[in-house]
């Protein structure tokens, strides 16, 4: 499989997609490592579209960990009832920073193993954090990833963290950071979960197209 080509053709085709949400906040407010996180902390199990408008509520009353934990827990809640399960992410936002002003003054650890040991932050959001907002090759696997890396026939797995496992040794690490944005971006907008646009697809000649029964 010709990754480079793949990587090219998406990087032309996704250009006037919306940008996942990490990105989406680097954009308007940097690269800061805390915002990233909270992010993708909101973001669990809700769509980037709805927590966008959320992300931008919030950021304009909280930019840091001690700016959070001030915030009561009724307040943060109403902040981030749209994005579902409002109650555990008030829970979780509130101690993770809690945990980055006792344990590593206010920072978020650029150690994705230390970010593991943090109760609420799983690999995902810890390969997504240490990527975006310090550049270090990981690798973020999300459902769409998960997805379409199975239907290209790139990587054979059943679970996301088999999928992270197996990207590792089947992608040149160059592309471990931006294979998470072109996948997601990609799986939004044509290689969708039912029923795929194959006939749109700029990469569907080197896709086996593992589990599609039909498409468009």
């Amino acid at each position: 499989m010709n990754i480079p080509v793949i990587v090219r053709e998406l990087k032309k085709c996704t250009q006037k997609f919306p940008l996942p949400l990490a990105d989406t906040i680097i954009v308007e407010y940097g690269r800061d490592p805390y915002l990233i996180l909270i992010s993708c902390l909101l973001s669990l199990r809700a769509k980037d579209a709805m927590t966008i408008h959320v992300c931008r509520t919030l950021f304009a009353r909280v930019r840091t960990p001690y700016q959070m934990v001030k915030l009561s827990r009724a307040e943060l809640e109403k902040v981030v009832y749209t994005t579902g399960f409002y109650k555990t992410k008030a829970r979780v936002l509130h101690n993770v920073s809690a945990e980055l002003i006792e344990k590593f003054g206010g920072k978020v650890p650029r150690d994705k193993d230390m970010l593991l040991m943090m109760k609420g932050i799983g690999p995902k959001t810890a390969n997504l954090v240490v990527s975006l907002a310090y550049g270090q090759p990981e690798i973020c696997v999300d459902t769409h990833v998960h997805r379409i890396s199975n239907r290209m026939g790139l990587v054979h797995t059943t679970t996301v963290e088999a999928t992270e496992d197996a990207l590792r040794t089947a992608l040149p690490q160059r592309y471990w950071i931006v294979w998470n944005k072109l996948l997601v971006m990609w799986g939004q907008n044509v290689c969708t979960s039912r029923f795929p646009w194959c006939s749109r697809c700029a990469v569907s000649g080197w896709c086996k197209k593992v589990g599609v029964l039909k498409s468009r």
